[in-house]
């Protein structure tokens, strides 16, 4: 039987300032190819499968055609919720859909409920499925020994191992749970949502010993923290942390002997990202940067000056660029003083309008522009004497 791990598809998420629903429909377009062409029994989604709490309608409606989608192509689906998701919404109508192959586990009370997909020769599947769980709302229901990650997730695991070694003592059962939490060892990126003050609330991979298989969700970059526990990370990039990160998923094959492999899928898409970095000139004509043409990019300058019209420059070769820094080589220490320093430094009030200019745009007045500045604060001065 194949099981396909995946998560955090965030849908309805957009890519500073841009919508990405074009490139998460096509994604899903190559989900379902892949359901269909190697005959996955199963799709695990662990959290995080909308962007927010409250979706629109597009984006509600796109997740409606793929869940029938891929129960069309004969996968039962299994979703928990993740941190951006509303668990109440999310699992709205869960024993309907379940009729269909669609199984929902929002809530706490079904934490040792499990999806039971049969293996062969008797053997059976148990997946568990751990909402987003929020220390200090589900602490006291679970009788967690502390309001943490760490102690609700080992709680929530207590009430399903305890059901997977009654199922044992009856018969050969083996295991998955999906688990939307920041497990020790994992690698962030700049996209996810902090989980805890200081990301220092991390739940150790201890507590998921006893189940054949931990499909982790939350963590943007596809990673193994043990064999058997694993990120599959987004299928697309949600942010520019993430650009050299292989998007994709795992890809279990299970039997009535348990796990017999655990492989990566690649997914390809169109929303590609690239980081450039260097002077303006050199990036507008440096034929390497040609796959930057059509990426997305992040753009950061090293002219000594603010070139004028960077933004407008880098479109012209680069039209998907879509943040710009700028950081120059080589500027001296006055030229790095920062803003209060140079403020502390002025000395009239055209030098207070300079050193703000050269603050917010990296590069100071030439000599027209100091003429304009000192021609504006002349008027000033007569409008404040009534002249």
């Amino acid at each position: 039987m194949k099981i396909l791990h995946t998560s955090d598809w965030h849908l309805g998420r957009s890519f500073h300032g841009v919508g990405m629903l074009g490139a998460q429909r096509e994604w899903l377009d190559a989900l379902v190819a892949h359901v269909e062409s190697e005959d996955v029994a199963a799709v695990l989604v662990a959290g995080d499968v909308y962007d927010r709490a409250l979706p629109a309608v597009d984006v509600v409606e796109l997740l409606d055609e793929t869940l029938v989608r891929l129960t069309a192509a004969g996968a039962q689906v299994v979703v928990t919720s993740g941190n951006h998701d509303s668990a109440v919404r999310l699992g709205f109508g869960s024993r309907l859909l379940e009729r269909g192959g669609v199984h929902l586990r929002t809530r706490l009370d079904q934490i040792g409920d499990p999806v039971l997909l049969p293996l062969g020769d008797g053997a059976q599947l148990a997946v568990y499925g751990l909402p987003y769980l929020e220390p200090r709302l589900v602490a006291e229901f679970l009788g967690a020994s502390a309001p943490g990650h760490a102690s609700v997730t080992a709680a929530a695991l207590g009430r399903a191992r305890a059901d997977l070694e009654a199922r044992r003592a009856a018969g050969t059962v083996h295991s998955i749970v999906m688990a939307h939490t920041f497990a020790g060892g994992g690698v962030p990126s700049e996209s996810e949502r902090a989980l805890s003050v200081g990301g220092l609330d991390v739940v150790p991979l201890g507590v998921f010993e006893g189940f054949d298989y931990a499909a982790l969700g939350h963590l943007h970059g596809r990673q193994e923290l043990a064999p058997t526990i694993r990120y599959s990370g987004s299928p697309l990039a949600y942010s520019f942390s993430e650009w050299r990160q292989a998007k994709g998923a795992w890809m279990l094959d299970v039997g009535p002997d348990g796990i017999a492999s655990i492989e990566p899928v690649d997914w390809v898409s169109r929303h590609r990202l690239a980081v450039l970095r260097g002077p303006l000139e050199d990036l507008l004509s440096d034929p390497s940067h040609a796959d930057a043409e059509t990426a997305y990019c992040h753009v950061t300058l090293t002219d000594p000056e603010r070139p004028r019209a960077a933004m407008e420059r880098l479109r012209a070769r680069f039209p998907l660029t879509v943040a710009l820094a700028f950081e120059p080589a080589g500027r001296d220490e006055a030229a790095t003083a920062t803003y209060s320093e140079r403020l502390a430094a002025a000395r009239s009030d055209l030098d207070l309008c300079c050193g703000f200019l050269e603050h917010v745009r990296g590069r100071g007045a030439d000599a027209s522009e100091r003429a304009a500045l000192e021609g504006a604060l002349d008027s000033v001065r007569l409008t404040e004497v009534g002249a």
